[in-house]
């Protein structure tokens, strides 16, 4: 057993001094407790480095398919009334959504930004007591109801129970609304009215919408949108004498939930309308996201960069195409972001980096003093 013990120590690497051979100066405290300081320094600096989550980055091609997106958003219209303003989407698939309601809640506000009523959309209008049959004459007990639409009927069974449904009637006949007057379901909804006493108003329209994950757009129009020789237009157009000012802010958009470090450019972003009427368009790129923090919960959502113009009206169609239109695409690279700490192994590694190489620069300080200064004598 001596032997093994004996066959150990001539393996030490660090063989001890006998303290006869040396002496402790002021010099070498100093060194020593300069020396000490740094490490800790540079101990503390690893530590909160290996504390601190980084984050990953990568770039992958999206091979996902089908699917939905949501889009969350927010605008403010200084100048443009809640009872005409509409939210139309549509996509490259062909599917489209007129007059959305579904999720969205408008608030009605002054001139000066103060809030005068909130309501959530919904589908129709009120309830119309004793409305006008088909024939002319008032509803009668148990009779069932099925106004006219006017002429825009595509069957003789079609109905048009609400001011809203016979102006949906009128759309997709690519007509416009000349008289709401003359529309029983509108007087007796007071829709006219309710224009006329929202003029110089304003609307906040927030909500989310869930599209088809292709390319699309979505936008925010005064009236119900049309076509009429190829023309875009909208069916309020008639009892509107001066246009519509589309100007606008945009207090929040964001395509999908939101997660750590996320920038949405448009969040805060506004415009002033000093031309006559136009679309503001915004051309929206959209590049998926999976978030996955250090816990593992993932994220599914999506970041943006966007370019934006206005497209004034043309000559000899002022009203045209009066709204602010979202065009989003998809890209094809998705982008993969994962928390981590840095490995303990690394930390070690760096730890002992640390220790060492301060221990090394202390014995080179001493070894340089001692060959060049005679200073064995002292240390």
């Amino acid at each position: 057993m001596d032997r093994v013990f004996q066959r150990l120590r001539n393996l030490d690497a660090y063989p001890k001094i006998n303290e006869d051979f040396y002496s402790r100066t002021f010099s070498g405290g100093l060194i020593t407790l300069i020396s000490s300081i740094v490490m800790l320094f540079l101990f503390f600096s690893e530590l909160r480095l290996y504390l601190h989550t980084v984050t990953e980055t990568k770039l992958v091609v999206d091979t996902s398919r089908g699917g939905t997106l949501r889009i969350n958003f927010d605008v403010t219209f200084p100048a443009v009334p809640c009872s005409v303003l509409t939210l139309d989407a549509m996509d490259i698939s062909g599917e489209q959504h007129h007059d959305i309601k579904h999720d969205i809640v408008k608030k009605r506000i002054d001139a000066h930004g103060n809030v005068v009523a909130v309501r959530q959309d919904g589908i129709g209008g009120p309830q119309i007591e004793k409305p006008l049959q088909r024939h002319g004459g008032r509803l009668e007990h148990n009779e069932k109801y099925c106004g006219s639409c006017y002429g825009a009927e595509v069957t003789d069974d079609d109905c048009c129970n609400s001011c809203d449904e016979v102006r949906e009637a009128y759309r997709k006949k690519g007509w416009g609304m000349t008289n709401p007057d003359l529309i029983d379901q509108c007087k007796r909804e007071g829709f006219v009215q309710k224009v006329k006493e929202e003029e110089g108003e304003g609307c906040n329209v927030y909500g989310f919408l869930e599209v088809n994950k292709v390319a699309g757009n979505f936008h925010f129009s005064p009236g119900k949108g049309f076509y009429q020789s190829n023309i875009h237009v909208n069916d309020l157009l008639a009892i509107s004498k001066e246009g519509y000012n589309i100007s606008h802010r945009i207090n929040k958009l964001a395509f999908g939930d939101h997660f750590p470090g996320v920038v949405n450019p448009l969040d805060g972003a506004q415009w002033f309308q000093d031309a006559p009427d136009g679309m503001y368009q915004y051309f929206i790129k959209v590049v998926p996201t999976i978030y996955t923090d250090i816990r593992g919960h993932t994220i599914q959502s999506n970041q943006f960069s966007v370019t934006e113009h206005f497209r004034s009206a043309e000559p000899g169609r002022p009203h045209s195409l009066p709204g602010v239109y979202f065009f989003y695409d998809l890209s094809p690279i998705k982008v993969t972001s994962k928390e981590e700490h840095s490995s303990f192994l690394h930390f070690m590694t760096n730890i002992c980096a640390i220790v060492g190489g301060d221990y090394n620069s202390l014995s080179l300080s001493l070894s340089h003093c001692y060959v060049l200064s005679g200073c064995h004598n002292h240390i």
